[in-house]
């Protein structure tokens, strides 16, 4: 207030918007980490889907429509996540695996990280490279590797999770 007026009522629009948010911020969380499965970009993402809610809340929305409303931000914020996140650039298992000329291994062995990751790689059986490859490398899902080997997606599941364990154990070894 100033110089002594009374203080301005809350107006109806930010109550709302108050009101929108204790009652939907849970679902709409619990909705963004089932698909992120990372509490903090969960917690980012949800953040996002309220900061882009208040610039284009419409107050004569009924209860049902705000929600299908937030549902449907939350939604394409996923999708703005995922988009930036397929965006790094992918390289292929077989490029990394092949041998390297002379000057390209001599840059690497400086840290070992990378021919380390090379002997690893070989090592493993084909199967689980590739499923390393499409999973981490390409950056497919689990349901979109499945459709690329022709497998389901549970032995996808089983596929990478002894792909990974055989690659810690072999990186273990080597090193």
């Amino acid at each position: 207030a100033l110089f002594g007026e009374a203080p301005t009522p809350v107006a109806p629009e930010a109550d709302g918007l108050a009101r929108t948010y204790q009652e939907h911020i849970d679902l709409v969380y619990r909705y963004i980490y089932r698909r992120i499965a990372n509490r903090e970009e969960a917690e980012d993402l949800t953040s996002q889907v309220f900061l882009k809610a208040v610039r284009h809340l419409d107050s004569t929305r009924d209860a049902l429509s705000v929600r299908s409303w937030l549902f449907q931000l939350a939604k394409t914020t996923l999708a703005d996540h995922w988009r930036q996140y397929y965006k790094s650039p992918k390289v292929s298992l077989q490029l990394m695996t092949q041998d390297w000329p002379e000057s390209a291994a001599a840059d690497h062995r400086e840290s070992g990280a990378a021919e380390t990751l090379r002997q690893v790689l070989q090592h493993l059986p084909q199967h689980y490279q590739r499923v390393l490859n499409l999973r981490f490398l390409e950056g497919l899902s689990i349901k979109e590797a499945a459709a690329e080997m022709g497998i389901t997606e549970g032995n996808v599941k089983v596929l990478q999770l002894r792909a990974l364990r055989s690659a810690a154990l072999k990186g273990r070894h080597l090193l």
